[in-house]
């Protein structure tokens, strides 16, 4: 009587649904072609629930090392299935699987395609193109659940998983296979408020995912589920570029782009405020952490000497009058921390009043922002990069020309090679053989300037693209300094100076951010404002 051990494999969780009926099928099929062989005794049957028999390796099922442990105690005879590829779908891997086992004493059996034998090669390798061809059904399975889920996303349908704030469902009119209706993502008018409420906090007033989490939950804001904001909820939000009308891999379609709710400008912003947070650098970050304090340049300023980065104390000034009265003045005051704690030999003062030093960076932003005044509108910015461009269009054309000649040249003299053979040329081998080849050296060359200058083009036409945002956000910036809050005001420092650095005698130097140099220019000449500027 041979011993028969059966093996049951389902891949999803939804095939475990009794409804399904599938191990139940495969353990009927099995033990009917059990029964057909008088010999034959089923001893133990195992099944795997939701196991990907493509993406799980044998080392990693339980039930596969089992049944292995058992063949090496010579504890069976047969291992039956209902199809090979219940023992797996990987190609690399499956048919050493039954190879193995066939070389232990196990024959293995599919209810449905008999034993599989290794006799011959013919058997290996139907062995190995029986698993390579379930590979390729199962990767074309799983590209295909990738694809509908790609397309039902960009037609704004919910997928499953948490609904995303800003969102809520409503009925899309299609109906799934199991004739359930499917959602699909609306704006919600209050939500979408809030998400432009904690992008236009974040960007402005420099709130941090904590701060801007704890305000939400002060003033009485909750998530869609109707819990407490977090730090990790904020940051979530603001990186997510659904609410741009875009998927993570920057696939995007009409249907997204009406669930739009934030812009691309916004973004940008939002990323890069983020990404200078998180900056391990100390000496290149220059967002501040956070906005909160009396002083304007909060993490934003260095010492000239040392370019070590300024901190804030608060340093109170107490001294006893003539009259015998006591004089207290309480002062916010810039530190060179590393003179301080004495972590280098650092020439500078070692405090700097905060008032004095801001009302200095106030007078240079608006001096800056003075530049604005008689500044060409949008349509004067975009016509003044198509003029730089026009050089550069002129050679194009110029070197398209020359490669049009030197590539007709190169044809006539290639077609000279035949008549030099029959003694027809007027040239000979080695000056037709030098001729072609200092052609096709300027071709080449030809060639690469070309690329070069549509990169250049292709460069400025993204300038043009990105200044319109920029332009209107640091016109806005001059409309509004005057009248900002103090938190506003520390945003803008952050995002219009590169490096603000200060050294003896209050002497102060600012470097813009290049973004914004262009605007500083004197625009009928083209001539840009100083980088750097010392008071």
């Amino acid at each position: 009587m041979k011993r028969v051990y059966c093996l049951y494999r389902v891949s999803t969780k939804k095939q475990v649904d009794k409804n399904q009926n599938d191990i139940p099928m495969q353990r009927t099929a099995c033990r009917d072609f059990a029964s057909s062989k008088p010999d034959w005794m089923i001893l133990k049957e195992f099944s795997e629930k939701g196991i990907s028999g493509y993406k799980v390796s044998a080392n990693d099922r339980d039930a596969i090392q089992e049944l292995k442990e058992a063949a090496l105690n010579n504890e069976f005879d047969i291992l039956l299935v209902f199809m090979f590829d219940r023992i797996g779908r990987i190609d690399d891997e499956t048919p050493f699987v039954v190879e193995w086992f066939v070389k232990h004493g196990i024959e293995v059996w599919s209810s449905q395609e008999g034993q599989q034998r290794f006799d011959n090669h013919v058997d290996k390798l139907m062995n190995y193109l029986r698993y390579w061809q379930a590979s390729g059904e199962s990767e074309k399975t799983s590209i295909r659940i990738k694809n509908k889920m790609q397309q039902m996303m960009l037609d704004g349908l919910y997928t499953g998983g948490p609904v995303k704030y800003g969102y809520s469902l409503a009925d899309s009119g299609l109906i799934n296979r199991k004739g359930q209706p499917i959602k699909k993502y609306v704006i919600d008018p209050a939500d979408s408020q809030v998400v432009q409420m904690i992008d236009e906090m974040t960007i402005r007033k420099g709130y941090g995912s904590w701060r801007m989490a704890n305000f939400l939950n002060k003033n009485g804001y909750k998530t869609n589920t109707g819990g407490k904001f977090t730090s990790t909820k904020i940051i979530r939000i603001l990186k997510d570029s659904y609410y741009c009308g875009r998927l993570d891999d920057g696939s995007t379609s009409e249907k997204l782009e009406a669930l739009r709710i934030r812009s691309d400008e916004t973004y940008e912003q939002i990323l890069y405020i983020l990404e200078q947070r998180q900056s391990k650098n100390e000496e290149k970050r220059h967002i501040a952490l956070q906005t909160k304090g009396q002083a304007m340049l909060s993490g934003n300023i260095f010492c000239a000497h040392c370019g070590g980065r300024l901190t804030i104390i608060r340093y109170q000034d107490r001294y006893e009058r003539a009259d015998g009265s006591i004089y207290s003045v309480d002062q916010v005051k810039y530190s060179c921390y590393h003179k301080t704690h004495k972590l280098c030999k650092c020439d500078g003062q070692s405090t700097y009043q905060a008032d004095r030093v801001d009302e200095v960076i106030r007078q240079i932003i608006r001096r800056i922002f003075s530049c604005m005044d008689g500044a060409p509108e949008e349509e004067k910015l975009q016509a003044l990069f198509k003029r730089q461009m026009a050089g550069n269009r002129a050679t194009q054309k110029k070197l398209d020309l020359e490669l049009k000649k030197n590539r007709e040249q190169l044809t006539k003299l290639q077609l000279e090679i035949g008549k030099t053979l029959t003694g027809d040329s007027i040239y000979s081998p080695e000056d037709l053989t030098q001729a072609i080849q200092t052609i096709r050296s300027r071709i080449t060359e030809a060639e690469g300037k070309l690329m070069e200058l549509k990169a250049e083009e292709e460069q400025k036409k993204r300038g043009i693209d990105m200044i319109t945002p920029t332009y209107n956000q640091f016109k806005s910036w001059a409309d509004e300094f005057d009248t900002a809050t103090l938190e506003q005001k520390k945003m803008i420092a952050c995002h219009l100076f590169k490096r603000i650095e200060i050294g003896r005698d209050y002497k102060i130097s600012v470097e813009l951010n290049m973004s914004y140099q262009q605007f500083c220019s004197e625009w009928s000449e083209g001539r840009f404002f100083t980088t750097a500027a010392t008071v």
